[in-house]
């Protein structure tokens, strides 16, 4: 008999809900949130609240995408940690009503845990061990996965997240929130090699974006004024080589002194084309495989914690009724 497993994923700013039955997506509907765009950043209460609006319709529009009622359902799952709490807050308590309602067992899973196996979620997905770089606006991880629940950060950022290179970035460019998306369309229209900014030298596996930020703000302030807007296309090509070279720099390395050569990209950031088209050429460079997921599962969803979810109920790990979201929580 068939294990279907209902999602949620409510981490940050994204209302998710997806169905999973047998390792197989069968929906995976996300709510965005377009309140935020004004302030310039993600407003934690303003996300708790259209949590609260969106999480019954997104629930509902999962279900019957994938052709299935909760009686159908064998496991309810749900983020655990990282994220904002309170977004948290409204996933996890959703869930565990359901769980406690249908008398169906509770599986917690973590956020960044979940980003690493979104590439299992396709047909043509790699084998273990594999590489991931899990590149978000939170986070900046280079992952060994030797098996679905053993997973080991390997390399991680000290200071700022690349994604949080590219949206600070941008808006010393004056861009508007979130930037991110803009400097990677811009920067197709560019020279990525017109101007050039720090790239921190950190030894090991370990990432820093906060010198980077720190050079662009440095070298716009000497600037005239309308300098910003006559050359936006190169500062914008320029900025995402730079973030996209020491990504892949330190991805190099991994690969040196691991010997794994199954190489994946995960999180919102691998759906930057500068990033893609990167991993592409250093496979065909250096004779690695590489995967990269489709977008819908690189930004926040719930089909990732779905596909994780699956490998836990396999190997048994439930959680309780009184598991709490935490906002910051080791692997």
């Amino acid at each position: 008999m068939s294990t279907t497993i209902l999602a949620i994923e409510s981490s940050c700013d994204e209302t998710s809900a997806s169905v999973c039955v047998e390792g197989k997506i069968l929906s995976n509907h996300i709510a965005n949130q377009s309140v935020h765009e004004k302030y310039g950043g993600v407003v934690p209460e303003l996300a708790s609240r259209a949590h609260l609006q969106n999480i019954v319709p997104v629930v509902d529009i999962a279900l019957k995408v994938a052709g299935c009622t909760l009686a159908d359902i064998d496991a309810i799952a749900f983020t655990q940690s990282p994220g904002l709490i309170g977004s948290l807050l409204v996933g996890a308590q959703f869930a565990k009503s359901l769980s406690l309602a249908l008398d169906k067992p509770l599986i917690a899973v973590h956020h960044m845990q979940a980003h690493v196996l979104a590439n299992l979620i396709s047909e043509e997905k790699p084998v273990f061990p594999f590489l991931c770089l899990t590149v978000s606006g939170g986070h900046t991880q280079i992952v060994l996965a030797n098996a679905p629940l053993d997973l080991k950060v390997i390399g991680e950022s000290i200071d700022d997240a690349a994604g949080e290179a590219f949206d600070k970035t941008a808006k010393l460019l004056g861009l508007p929130y979130p930037g991110g998306p803009l400097i990677d369309k811009y920067a197709k229209l560019g020279d990525p090699l017109k101007f050039k900014f720090a790239e921190p030298q950190i030894p090991g596996l370990n990432f820093s974006f906060s010198g980077l930020k720190t050079s662009v703000l440095y070298f716009l302030q000497k600037q005239e004024p309308g300098f910003i807007a006559q050359n936006l296309n190169d500062l914008c090509a320029s900025i995402q080589y730079t973030i996209v070279n020491i990504l892949i720099k330190k991805l190099k390395k991994a690969v040196e002194q691991t010997g794994v050569k199954q190489v994946c990209i995960a999180g919102g950031v691998s759906a930057n084309s500068g990033l893609r088209n990167a991993l592409k050429q250093a496979g065909e460079k250096y004779g690695w495989q590489t995967f990269i997921p489709a977008f819908e599962y690189c930004t926040d969803n719930a089909a990732m914690i779905a596909i994780t979810a699956h490998y836990k109920y396999l190997a048994g790990e439930f959680a309780e009724l009184d598991a709490s979201p935490s906002a910051r929580a080791e692997w």
